[in-house]
Parts: C-alpha cells; sequence; structure tokens
C-alpha cells in the first residue's frame, strides 16, 4: 500500500471535472460505472436532505447530516468487495446505502421507533454507533477474528476527525498494528468536530499519525469520488493479502450543521463554507460525466425523476412508521427471558394502566 507522501493530496477528477493521474493509484472505470456512481451520489444527498427536512418539521429526534461527504461515502463504499465489513458512526447514510441499508432504516432509528432495522450479518455493515469512536475498537476486534478463521475479507472503519482525539481510537491503532490486522481506518476529516476546528485536535495532518503506528497514512481529496474509489480498494486489497492496516484520510469538509441541534454559524465563517461549493463532490462528476459526452440530458432528467421517487417514498415511510407499544422495550434487552426484566415489564405495565385509554 503507497503511502502518498507528506504534503500530497490523492486526486483523480479536479473540482472543475477534470480527469487527472496520480502516480500511486490509478483507476480503470467505464462510463457505465461513472454515472453509477453519479446516481448514488445524488440518490444518496436526496435522502439526507429529505430526513433534514423531516427533522426541522418534527417528525425525526435529531438528523446528522452528510452534506459535503458523500463523495467520501459512496467511494470508499463501492470500493468495498462483498466478504468485507463496515463498522459506521451515526453518519455513514452513503456507506449504508451502497451496503443495501433500506434508508427508511435508518430514518426509523432517528424517529426512534427501532434500533436500526437491518441485520448487520446480511448487510455486512454494522448498527450505528453513537459512542464517539467507539467503533474502530469493534473493527479491529472483528478484524483479528478474520485473520484467524482464515477469510479473504477485510474490514473498514469510519470515524470523524473529532474522534482521532478519542483514547479508543489510538488503542485500535495500537491492536491493529501490533497484530498486523486486515482493517482499513477511514477517517472523514470535515474540518469540524462538533464545533471544534482540526487545529484543536491534531498538530500534525491526521494521515501522518499513521506513521507512529506503523503502519501507512495516505490523505485524499475526499470531494472526489474516484480518488476515494481509488485508495479505498488499494486500502482493502493490501489488508485483504496480509499486509495490515491503512489509514485514510478523506480530507472534505462539513456543509451542514453537525446534526439538526447544531448552529455551525457560531463558530465558521460563511467564506469558508463559500469557497468549499466550489469543490461540490457531485458538480465534479456531473461537469465530467457533462464535458466527456459520458451521459446525455436523458439522463439527468431520468435520474431527477427518480429522485423525487425516492423522496417520496422515504416521505411517506417516515410518516407511516408506526410508533412503538412502551412495553416493547422490554423485549430486546435480553435474548432470553429474565426475571428482573420480568419484573420491571409487569410494574412499568401497572404504571401504564392507571392511565386512561393507555394502550401498553
Amino acid at each position: 500500500m503507497p503511502d502518498a507522501g507528506a504534503a500530497q493530496l490523492v486526486q483523480l477528477l479536479t473540482p472543475e471535472g477534470e480527469r487527472v493521474e496520480h502516480p500511486d493509484f490509478s483507476l480503470d472505470i467505464g462510463a457505465e460505472e461513472l454515472r453509477a456512481l453519479y446516481r448514488d451520489l445524488v440518490l444518496v444527498r436526496r435522502v439526507d436532505t429529505e430526513a433534514t427536512a423531516l427533522q426541522r418539521q418534527g417528525e425525526l429526534g435529531i438528523w446528522a447530516s452528510l452534506l459535503g461527504q458523500e463523495a467520501a461515502q459512496v467511494g470508499s463504499g463501492r470500493a468495498m468487495a462483498a466478504q468485507d465489513y463496515a463498522f459506521p458512526t451515526y453518519r455513514e447514510h452513503g456507506v449504508a446505502w451502497c451496503r443495501g441499508v433500506d434508508p427508511l432504516n435508518l430514518l426509523g432509528l432517528f424517529r426512534g421507533v427501532n434500533h436500526g432495522g437491518w441485520d448487520p450479518n446480511e448487510k455486512n455493515f454494522h448498527l450505528y454507533t453513537s459512542v464517539i469512536g467507539a467503533q474502530t475498537l469493534h473493527a479491529t476486534g472483528y478484524a483479528m477474528g478474520l485473520q484467524k478463521d482464515g477469510s479473504d475479507g477485510a474490514v473498514i472503519a469510519y470515524f470523524g476527525d473529532g474522534a482521532s482525539s478519542q483514547g479508543d481510537v489510538n488503542e485500535a491503532f495500537t491492536f491493529a498494528s501490533v497484530f498486523n490486522a486486515p482493517v482499513v481506518f477511514f477517517c472523514q476529516n470535515n474540518q469540524w468536530a462538533i464545533s471544534e476546528p482540526i487545529d484543536k485536535q491534531s498538530r500534525i495532518p491526521l494521515y501522518q499519525r499513521a506513521a507512529g503506528f506503523g503502519f501507512p497514512g495516505v490523505r485524499v481529496d475526499g470531494n472526489d469520488v474516484l480518488a476515494v474509489l481509488a485508495v479505498t480498494r488499494a486500502a482493502l486489497q493490501s489488508a485483504r493479502e496480509g499486509n495490515g492496516p491503512t489509514l485514510i484520510e478523506a480530507f472534505t469538509y462539513r456543509m451542514g450543521a453537525h446534526t439538526t441541534s447544531d448552529d455551525p454559524t457560531r463558530y465558521r465563517l460563511n467564506d469558508d463554507l463559500e469557497s468549499w461549493k466550489l469543490k461540490d463532490p457531485i458538480e465534479r462528476v456531473k461537469a465530467h460525466l457533462s464535458r466527456n459526452g459520458l451521459a446525455d440530458q436523458a439522463f439527468f432528467e431520468t435520474l431527477e425523476a427518480e429522485s423525487d421517487d425516492l423522496a417520496a417514498r422515504v416521505r411517506k415511510g417516515c410518516l407511516d412508521m408506526a410508533d412503538p407499544g412502551p412495553l416493547s422495550i422490554f423485549d430486546h434487552v435480553y435474548a432470553d427471558a429474565h426475571p428482573l426484566i420480568d419484573e420491571e415489564r409487569e410494574q412499568f405495565a401497572a404504571y401504564l394502566d392507571t392511565f386512561e385509554g393507555s394502550e401498553a
């Protein structure tokens, strides 16, 4: 797995949509796959936009937007092989899309009617993790298990720049390095850890931290879906071949708030936002497709209609979700019956019965 160098940002598609080459990371990609990646980007953003609107209307408790990070997630998600396994944070909606998770499962989680709703073993995509950085240790342990099982799969662990300050992340780096675990650490550096800028998180570029733990680090243009695809493919293949972990720093920008409960105008300048709009991950792919005759107007119009249909399905599906019964909270504590849980259920049921018209 090549190291991209101390100051080099891996880029294969410029913000203007021009295709460029990189000496260490080549990508042979055809028109059909390019159009498929563009479709992913557009539809993932539409789901995100619809979910944000639903939260603003009181239909979701909270939402963690991925606006601006679509290329980092779609590029890395599409780089995974079927046998690879992903450990997300709570923002990897694009990776979930690539692994076949229905967006309504994600909305159900943020609406508070399910705990995720997908089978992690079916999708090879773990449930969302709200504890910052904890999933990197889970991913490393899982990768060590794959290693002992003789599996040909690799693991990818997602985290943000703020999580890089967590002890769990650094412990995961140590374990992965020492045991040569087949895991790729994928850091989406969106410049803001909640409300703290990256210079409050690290005095060096994040990808350079990998050297201190004994494995390669690469910084990639996180708004360039092609570069992310190429770098992540290489890192996952290196892990499968027994070469151990890689740290990928996807250098991007969080265009929206940390979550819908945050107000980013408290701490960032509008000028920064405007400059990053010029690096939009979707517009650069569209420019490349249009300029090179790889997609016609009919393609874009058909995709727009598909996007509208998806948004309508997401909205209706969200509004149609049934609230779980109050007693269902006890159903998933243990796999088998437990006397203390049974007692607590009975006490809570008796309490609910004191309300007129209650339906436990």
